[in-house]
């Protein structure tokens, strides 16, 4: 493991990748104390640490910000904004044919689609600025100093705040596309994973204090620490999981020389969509709170935002369904059962006992819908159960099950490329054995 660790400063790309990516989530984090101007940082720490805007919809959207919305930052709405438009833009290329078409055109497609994505991105961060700022106002209205400083409220201070917050979100966008291309993995993911990582130590220090203050007991102690230790390893298992498929390959003429068929296997992944689908969930759940801002008297939105208070029945209900719901939706975006029976095919490589092209499509397909079913159900049991617990046992949010599956999901990939490029350089990877360590585990059975 350190031998791995000390091969990564002795190739320079890795290096300025990973010095490059530190640098650009430390920016990011510097951003989370810079208070949109005319506003009280204190007043909203405050109104979150209180009992009435400690939990429900405001403490996810504060997890997911990593914490800027407690201090009302021009990074307040996140990255959310650029989620929910990436979710749009990926269901249109199911239902919409340009779209379609686009996304089939290879890389000049896929930026033509990042753009519209960019373009979404800074109209969602309008109208959710918008809905921020209206909040801001109640709050005024609700406590005896305000939320915003000085009691600031009207168009003026409305334009501010949505300026503020949309150039924010369009910054953090940015970092993450330079962290993707330039640094090393998933610049959108780790900046998520950053925020929450940011507040575990406040997490650690709130659950100390209710400790100390005899709200919590040795005994929930201790089966607080074994259900997280438990759903780590849960997640570790999962996510290295695979179905392989053999895959034969036929005797071929090279030249002059016939060269044996070579046996191998096809590996699909048990969850093939990573951490996306509980992102995806959450940013969707999210968004009745944004547009309650814009109708506060309303009662009919007020009760539906209630409603969806997370650890509720109604909530947790919707956001298994979401999460089921964008496991297969997002494996069938990037995973064409189709393509792979064809490159299969021109390889001269065949699945034994099934028919090469069509048939390999459908066999491949129902693989991987079984095993899709079985990853959606993982994701949803890490997601909810552990939030179940929590929300009975008073600890706080952080140590919930999404949360966990994020940052535990992102580290593995980002470690995955990290070695990837150990082993391209070759290096010994993390284990310190000859090839890849972090791999997926044995097969899976249907």
């Amino acid at each position: 493991m350190f031998k791995a660790l000390e091969n990564i400063f002795k190739i320079p790309e890795l290096t300025k990748r990973i010095a490059f990516s530190v640098a650009m989530l430390a920016v990011y984090r510097i951003g989370v104390f810079i208070t949109v101007p005319g506003v009280d940082r204190q007043v909203m720490a405050d109104y979150l640490n209180s009992s009435d805007g400690g939990g429900g919809l405001v403490g996810m959207i504060n997890l997911f910000s990593g914490g800027a919305l407690e201090n009302i930052s021009i990074f307040a709405l996140g990255i959310m904004p650029y989620i929910s438009a990436s979710i749009i833009l990926q269901l249109l290329t199911v239902v919409v044919p340009t779209v379609e078409r686009l996304n089939k055109e290879g890389e000049a497609g896929r930026r033509k689609i990042n753009q519209w994505t960019r373009y979404g991105t800074v109209l969602l961060s309008f109208v959710q600025g918008m809905g921020l700022a209206i909040w801001l106002e109640s709050l005024n209205q609700q406590t005896a100093a305000g939320a915003a400083g000085g009691g600031m409220s009207g168009w003026g201070f409305r334009l501010m705040c949505v300026l503020s917050l949309t150039t924010g979100t369009v910054f953090i966008m940015w970092l993450g596309e330079q962290i993707t291309e330039r640094g090393i993995g998933n610049g959108i993911s780790l900046i998520i994973y950053a925020g929450i990582v940011a507040q575990l130590p406040q997490a650690l220090q709130q659950t100390w204090s209710l400790f100390q203050n005899g709200q919590l007991s040795i005994p929930v102690l201790a089966v607080i620490g074994m259900l997280i230790v438990g759903v780590i390893g849960a997640i570790v298992y999962f996510e290295r999981a695979q179905r392989r498929i053999p895959v034969q390959y036929a005797k071929r003429v090279v030249g002059r020389t016939m060269v044996q068929g070579a046996a191998s296997y096809l590996p699909l992944k048990v969850n093939s969509s990573g951490v996306i689908p509980p992102i995806f969930a959450s940013s969707i759940l999210m968004f009745p709170a944004t547009l309650s801002n814009f109708v506060p008297n309303s009662e009919a939105m007020a009760a539906v935002v209630n409603s969806l208070n997370p650890g509720g029945m109604l909530y947790n209900i919707a956001y298994v369904g979401l999460i089921v719901f964008f496991c297969y939706f997002y494996t069938a975006v990037t995973f064409n059962a189709v393509d792979v029976a064809d490159n299969l095919k021109k390889s001269g490589g065949f699945v034994p006992g099934v028919r090469a092209g069509k048939k390999t499509a459908e066999y491949i397909d129902t693989v991987l819908s079984r095993i899709t079913f079985g990853g959606a159900l993982y994701i949803s049991t890490v997601c909810v159960l552990p939030t179940m617990l929590q929300t009975s046992m008073n600890v706080p949010f952080q140590f919930g099950g999404t949360a966990l599956l994020i940052v535990v999901g992102v580290a593995i990939d980002t470690a995955q490329q990290i070695e990837s490029h150990l082993i391209t350089h070759s290096y010994e990877g993390f284990g310190g054995g000859k090839g890849p360590r972090i791999r997926g585990r044995r097969a899976v059975t249907e």
